[in-house]
């Protein structure tokens, strides 16, 4: 197994077996991140499509269970989108369905602590066929929080997208941050499935760690609406300086649309 491979797999959800946390569960083709290292607090109110997932009893391959988390966004009333590594079985296969006994996703609460927002249940997923992408299907439509417009333009080197996470803020002994947490990025790469991004702001070494694996990052238009350009996928190590990799949304929002209409 690789460097970059075992950086991967650290950070995808981090799973918890017990009372001990393990070192991630894998990734495709990447891994997860933290509560986006070197960040600033976002505090109730600001960014409330931010969803944190949280799932409870995923087995495992010696017939155990584990524990897990991913961030993600509300897309839509009664879907939200998060990297697709977020639903897989012990083989590492992402799957159409919950992997868990229960996965819930909050959304509308960036302090863990309070009881604002919502939380259910996630009955569905969709896996994107191109990139490392899901949807997740909530149990109820949340009509009180304006979803996450979709991004239809190829994103360019250059481009100044915000990040959202619950993830931790570290890769050493990562634990997922009660707290949203943001930062900027800026694009470096774009690929037909990727969007390579690099740090801006606060730090230069701003980036996604453990437990941020789906993850939006998306673009900000002054009073107009920000659109989700891509969703966290993996990368080195956190905190780093180094070019994190995205699951791009402008190529496939047509799939993505026909599964929320459908």
């Amino acid at each position: 197994m690789d460097v970059t491979h075992k950086h991967r797999i650290r950070r995808v959800g981090m799973l918890l077996t017990s009372t001990i946390i393990a070192a991630g569960l894998g990734i495709f083709p990447a891994s997860p991140a933290h509560a986006v290292a070197n960040s600033d607090i976002v505090p109730n109110g600001q960014f409330r499509f931010a969803v944190k997932l949280t799932m409870t009893g995923i087995p495992t391959a010696n017939g155990g269970r584990r524990n897990s988390a991913c961030s993600g966004a509300l897309i839509a009333p009664q879907w939200i989108v998060t990297a697709g590594h977020c639903f897989r079985d012990f083989n590492g296969v992402r799957v159409e369905r919950p992997v868990a006994d229960l996965t819930t996703a909050t959304v509308g609460r960036a302090d863990l602590t309070t009881d604002i927002g919502h939380v259910a249940t996630i009955i569905a997923v969709r896996q994107s066929p191109t990139t490392d992408l899901a949807l997740a299907k909530l149990s109820f439509p949340i009509t009180d929080i304006r979803p996450l417009a979709l991004n239809h333009r190829r994103p360019r080197a250059g481009d100044v997208l915000r990040i959202t996470g619950f993830g931790s803020l570290t890769s050493s002994n990562p634990v997922p941050s009660p707290q949203l947490r943001t930062g900027q990025v800026t694009v470096v790469t774009v690929t037909e499935p990727s969007v390579g991004v690099t740090a801006l702001a606060p730090a230069p070494d701003t980036s996604a760690c453990p437990y941020d694996s789906g993850a939006p990052y998306f673009m900000e238009h002054g009073e107009g609406n920000p659109t989700l350009v891509s969703v966290e996928s993996g990368g080195p190590s956190c905190p780093h300086s180094l070019e994190e990799r995205t699951s791009r949304v402008d190529n496939i929002a047509h799939w993505i649309k026909d599964i929320i209409r459908g």
